[in-house]
């Protein structure tokens, strides 16, 4: 009878296999017991074969309980929001007490419904328990042949076994297939190039140094908008601002790089990275205004890579890292969103390039040239669109001009201080008495005397600066308007004694020491 039910149950396992396209979940080491699934139309339906029979029905009501269980515990490798589980014995008799009432269908409520029908295939009860499970999941007939001599059963399961076990291991190949197309490498070179840039940036100045990242090529939108200076997208993937910084992004470099360079192969990886680089570069500009720099945005590009390959082999996506993968970026969005420092748009630039980018490439040993040309059209315009987004935005933005005057100070181009000056004096925003003070500042060096006292007086009103008081007592010094010189001079060393050259000024204008 052994023998008899081998046969019968690997019959049943062909049929589904391939007449009914389910696919093998998994298997035991003894090949008695067979889990197959197929999904379609949002549900997943799953087939246990097991080769076991119980002698009492609580014995078995014990057994359908712990296959509750296995199907709760192996929900994330199966897709659809609802789960029908027929569960299928193979037996020589069924058990000698009452156990039709098992036979009733069962569910197992929870988010992802789990509802179960039993099949219970004893000599007694083959045709009518085949009849059933073929009504509740087969558009097929299911043809049982067991009328054939031992030596033909025995071929027969010898052959089944072995194409459901070729089956698997094939299976298996093809995910160590998919987890190996690479040994990285790229990865490990951009984890080096970004370790060497951070000590050059300590050895020059410092990491948190501002003038150290704009010269070593920090995203400084000023010098990208106004000088042309577009390599600064690229550059400043590869600065990082602190020890910190750089340690927590290369360490999601390397966790997700060496992932995604196995998934996709070398080269593949590196256009990946890139362009999602270049994507979070462009939507920093778009909508950051402050210097940035750091890895992020490629870094949430290799997130999108993740999120393609899904998209592509949900199941094994899904059967793997899936979820971890979605309740990280999860948690690093949310973060984005509560802590003021993290350069959100960058991210979310990295995170939708990086997956536009891993379409245009698409997975090694699948193509979809309509979908890989459509992708590459679709990062033209987002390309196109976040640099026609970074003039505009960076125009309208207050901070942005007050950045622009201080790049232009440093370059001693006056004319070009007031022009940007004046055009943030006509945006809202809070930092007019800095913009007035700023040109004020190339008006004495345009020598615009009267202009710069009118902007020094009226920067005043927004913001009480020592810097305004002294500079205001030096041209009514020199104008020959005392009185108003010793006013601000005063005021400018009552509010800070330590800016240089203050306390000779105090001497000269008062005619008398300052009081120490």
């Amino acid at each position: 009878m052994f023998l008899d039910e081998q046969h019968i149950l690997y019959q049943i396992a062909n049929h589904f296999l391939k007449k009914e396209h389910f696919e093998i979940l998994t298997i035991n080491e003894n090949a008695d017991e067979i889990w197959l699934e197929k999904y379609a139309n949002k549900k997943s339906t799953i087939i246990r074969l097991a080769h076991k029979g119980f002698d009492w029905q609580n014995h078995l009501r014990k057994d359908i309980a712990q296959v509750f269980q296995t199907v709760h515990n192996m929900q994330k490798m199966v897709k659809g929001k609802n789960i029908e589980l027929h569960n299928v014995y193979v037996a020589t008799n069924a058990p000698v007490d009452d156990w039709e009432r098992l036979k009733k269908p069962m569910q197992l409520k929870e988010k992802r419904p789990i509802k179960m029908k039993v099949y219970y295939l004893d000599e007694d009860n083959i045709n009518q328990e085949i009849n059933r499970l073929q009504s509740d999941t087969s558009e097929q007939t299911i043809a049982i042949n067991n009328n054939v001599s031992e030596s033909e059963k025995e071929i027969t399961v010898k052959e089944l076994k072995q194409q459901i076990i070729e089956l698997v291991q094939v299976k298996k190949k093809e995910y160590q297939n998919i987890f190996s197309r690479a040994k990285p490498l790229f990865t490990y070179f951009l984890i080096i190039i970004n370790v060497i840039m951070f000590i050059l940036l300590e050895m020059n100045g410092g990491s948190t140094a501002t003038a150290t990242l704009i010269e070593f090529g920090a995203k400084y939108n000023p010098a990208i908008l106004e000088n042309n200076e577009w390599w600064r997208i690229i550059s400043a993937t590869f600065l990082h601002i602190g020890f910190l910084h750089l340690i927590m992004n290369m360490l999601a470099v390397y966790y997700l790089g060496t992932v995604v360079e196995r998934i996709y192969g070398r080269f593949r990886f590196l256009f990946i990275y890139f362009l999602a680089g270049i994507g979070g570069g462009l939507a920093s500009l778009s909508f950051t205004v402050n210097i940035s720099a750091g890895a992020s945005g490629a870094i949430f590009g290799l997130f999108g890579a993740l999120l393609f390959f899904g998209l592509i082999y949900k199941q094994i996506f899904l059967q793997t890292m899936g979820y971890n993968i979605l309740f990280i970026l999860g948690i690093n969005l949310i973060f984005g969103l509560f802590i003021q420092q993290i350069d959100m748009a960058a991210h979310l630039g990295g995170l939708a390039t990086g997956f536009i980018a891993s379409a245009i490439v698409y997975l090694p040993r699948k193509r979809n040239l309509i979908k890989q040309s459509l992708a590459v059209g679709i990062y033209l315009i987002v390309f196109v669109g976040l640099v026609i987004l970074g003039y505009e935005n960076n125009e309208k933005n207050q901070a942005y001009h007050l950045m622009a005057a201080e790049s232009s100070v440093q370059e001693e181009n006056y004319q070009e201080v007031v022009e940007s000056t004046t055009r943030g004096l006509e945006l809202p925003g809070d930092v007019h008495g800095i913009l007035l003070f700023h040109r004020s500042y190339a008006y004495i060096e345009l020598n615009e005397i009267n202009l710069a006292i009118d902007d020094l007086e009226k920067s005043l009103t927004y913001e009480k600066l020592p810097e305004s008081y002294y500079n205001l007592a030096i041209l009514y010094y020199n104008t020959g308007e005392l009185k108003k010189a010793e006013e601000n001079i005063a005021q400018a060393y009552k509010m800070d004694p330590e800016i240089e050259g203050i306390a000779e000024l105090y001497e000269t204008i008062i005619g008398e020491s300052v009081k120490k």
